[in-house]
């Protein structure tokens, strides 16, 4: 497993390749990650590195995270975020990782908590086909329809697709490519879209399979 990094949803916009081609990006605020803890076989049963990102006020930090902190000797940030690694050979308590550790051309997955969409019915949550749009199909245009067996098994099966809380939910989207690495900026500019809100945390990984 490769170390990743964790950064914030600006929003999107397009940028123009050198033969004139508009390309979607979607913008990734990357501050400098910070490494917190350092985890390994001995200590915690597996390898991980631990890093947060941002700032905080010592005034919303609470006692242990501030003690955690210390320890580390780095600054209070927002969150806490594991990568699980092959090795953690050369990496140091309070080093940190920028956009740099990204290239141009990269392909990378992008994780993120969608939008929340609240109570969908079964139409929009799982794309259901709607019934007759006709008169007679009173009040019943976008309702579910039938759900039940017959006498066997005489039940719903568990996990039948109805209507119910849609989004919100942890979701990868694989296989992105990294048109450009702003250094100076810490942005990252990936190409299409993204999970997520504007200003939602996002987490930048190589790609596991492309």
């Amino acid at each position: 497993m490769s170390l990743g990094l964790v950064g914030r949803k600006v929003g999107m916009t397009r940028i123009f390749s050198e033969e004139g081609v508009s390309i979607p990006v979607t913008v990734i605020e990357v501050e400098p990650n910070r490494v917190s803890q350092i985890k390994t076989i001995e200590t915690d049963g597996y390898v991980a590195v631990q890093v947060v990102t941002g700032s905080r006020r010592a005034s919303r930090v609470t006692r242990p995270m501030a003690g955690h902190y210390k320890k580390a000797g780095i600054e209070p940030g927002r969150g806490a975020w594991e990568f699980r690694v092959d090795s953690v050979d050369g990496i140091e308590l309070g080093s940190e990782f920028k956009v740099d550790l990204f290239e141009n051309g990269q392909i990378v997955d992008v994780s993120g908590v969608s939008k929340g969409k609240g109570f969908q019915g079964g139409v929009k949550r799982h794309n259901f086909r709607t019934q007759d749009m006709t008169h007679g199909n009173s009040l019943s245009h976008r309702a579910n329809g039938s759900i039940g067996q017959n006498q066997t098994p005489g039940r719903v099966f568990k996990g039948k697709k109805m209507s119910g809380h849609m989004g919100a939910a942890n979701v990868t989207t694989q296989n992105l490519q990294v048109v450009s690495v702003d250094a100076e900026r810490n942005l990252l500019l990936i190409r299409g879209a993204i999970p997520g809100a504007k200003s939602g945390d996002v987490i930048v990984r190589p790609a596991a399979k492309q």
